[in-house]
């Protein structure tokens, strides 16, 4: 089973998740997606206080809540990316929100304005009508993609994505 993964990357209030999403909506018809969001400020919370499996993953153990429709899994110990990959199971495209470290091709988000620190880890930028393309010195391997383009996005990770 050939299974591929691409990361998203950019500041806060990018449009990332808003990016994930749409491509994921589009992609489900055809392919099992997968979803791994990094949360670096560890800001999400994820159930309601007072419910069990709340109670249960404020003991620091290793929580699964099963039900027929989905299966959620709360971890207090940080995971390695084989290891989500192995939590996940069954798909054939990984989109990872963040996590800059990961060796895997990234399409770097902005808005308004460019952080050029963020060239050294993208191969691609993908960017709305709000950024002045000519004010920036683009490495010529960075491909440049519309932001609201999200066919032209989906065949550039056809193209680029990794297969892990």
């Amino acid at each position: 089973m050939k299974r591929y993964a691409i990361a998203f990357t950019g500041p806060s209030n990018s449009g990332k998740t808003t990016l994930i999403e749409k491509i994921a909506k589009q992609l489900v018809a055809t392919q099992k997606v997968a979803i791994i969001k990094n949360d670096p400020k560890d800001k999400a919370r994820f159930d309601v206080e007072g419910k069990d499996s709340y109670k249960f993953s404020q003991t620091g153990a290793e929580v699964m809540v099963a039900s027929p429709t989905r299966t959620t899994f709360f971890s207090q110990r940080e995971k390695t990316l084989d290891e989500m990959i192995v939590m996940l199971g069954d798909f054939d495209i990984l989109l990872v929100e963040g996590l800059k470290t990961l060796p895997l091709p990234r399409i770097a988000i902005f808005r308004h304005t460019i952080d050029t620190t963020y060239f050294e880890y993208s191969q691609a930028l993908a960017i709305d009508d709000t950024i002045k393309i000519k004010e920036y010195n683009i490495p010529q391997d960075i491909d440049i993609l519309d932001l609201n383009n999200t066919h032209q996005i989906i065949e550039w990770i056809n193209q680029n994505a990794k297969e892990i």
